[in-house]
């Protein structure tokens, strides 16, 4: 038997219309920031939930998922495939960026593309968005 937020968290992307992520711990509050104020993206950030911060990467992979929204991390242990299937997966978006500056230009693409393509979440699928990053979205995975 489910959770309440693994029963609605399908519907609800689909009502809100916006992105819903998941942000693990290594992710500058900055940017949560950016998200939330400029994208007005729907972003759970772990450092504010006591419980969730300390989480291994696996809970915050399969937690993402039971509340239907796209893992964002910086951690590229995400694109290993075996340990984090992407069939198993809410979505997960890797980024990688050289400054603040350069990640909030990725993000506003992706934006600009999840907004275009109006599939969200990106379940099942895996983006690696660094700055040579094509902006497709694939059936499961962007890794130039």
């Amino acid at each position: 038997m489910g959770t309440l937020a693994s029963a609605l968290g399908p519907h609800a992307s689909r009502i809100a219309g916006q992105p819903r992520l998941y942000v693990d711990a290594n992710v500058p509050a900055g940017l949560v920031a950016f998200m939330r104020a400029r994208l007005q993206w729907d972003v759970l950030f772990v450092i504010e939930h006591d419980d969730l911060r300390r989480a291994r990467d696996g809970e915050h992979y399969r937690l993402a998922r039971a509340w239907g929204r796209t893992l964002l991390t910086f951690d590229r242990d995400y694109l290993d495939d075996r340990t984090f299937p992407p069939g198993d997966s809410g979505g997960v978006v890797v980024m990688t960026a050289p400054t603040d500056r350069g990640y909030e230009g990725l993000l506003t693409r992706l934006d600009n593309l999840l907004r275009g393509d109006g599939d969200l979440p990106l379940e099942g699928r895996k983006l690696h968005v660094h700055v040579d990053w094509p902006g497709l979205l694939s059936p499961d995975r962007v890794t130039p």
